[in-house]
């Protein structure tokens, strides 16, 4: 049985929800990484070697070199380069956020339309239950008119008829049924078991 309500967070599971979120995730870096461009560039070098002006004298100590030390590197201007980079970063990740928006959305539609499917086709499906039964009472009394010399045996042969049709969209209707379960556990991501929810502890 489908539980009453449906906890949201089942939808997590569906890889395109996933996706999206991980794409949300992902601009969102590239705003910190654009911003980023504003600081400047620290960088740590060391250098040591030989240097002489003849071969001779080319090892001996004093010609010998060294340095050690930090270097500093900042753009003082580059015609709004940078702010123009955030604000590209900021619209990509405004994108995502929507195409995110657009997915929930999405699953929460069908999650929707596969519970109210669920709903009509077991209410249709206590209705031609009700509607065979019928039939089937029907089938037995021409049986017993036609077993007691009241009718002809076609009505016997009609009855039936009305009786297999009704079976027929019986059987459509839990073949219909069947096909909206399915549709649901995929629309949910992968059926409704509360022990299956993502842990909230990675």
């Amino acid at each position: 049985m489908i539980p009453v309500a449906l906890p949201s967070e089942l939808l997590e599971r569906r890889p395109d929800v996933a996706a999206a979120e991980r794409r949300v995730a992902s601009a969102n870096a590239q705003i910190g990484a654009a911003k980023a461009a504003y600081f400047p560039t620290i960088s740590l070098s060391a250098v040591g070697g030989f240097e002489s002006s003849t071969i001779t004298s080319l090892l001996s100590w004093p010609s010998r070199f060294w340095s050690i030390g930090p270097g500093l590197s900042e753009i003082l201007f580059d015609a709004g380069r940078r702010r123009a980079l955030v604000a590209e970063a900021e619209a990509a990740y405004d994108s995502t956020v929507a195409a995110y928006r657009e997915n929930v959305l999405t699953a929460f539609r069908d999650v929707e339309d596969n519970l109210a499917a669920l709903r009509i086709l077991s209410d249709e499906a206590a209705q031609q239950n009700i509607a065979v039964e019928s039939a089937q009472r029907s089938v037995d009394l021409a049986l017993e008119r036609y077993r007691g010399g009241i009718a002809i045996y076609t009505e016997v042969i009609t009855t039936q008829n009305a009786l297999l049709a009704d079976q027929r969209v019986a059987i459509g209707v839990r073949t219909r049924r069947m096909d909206a379960s399915v549709l649901l556990v995929k629309a949910l991501g992968g059926g409704w078991d509360v022990s299956q929810l993502p842990s909230s502890q990675k």
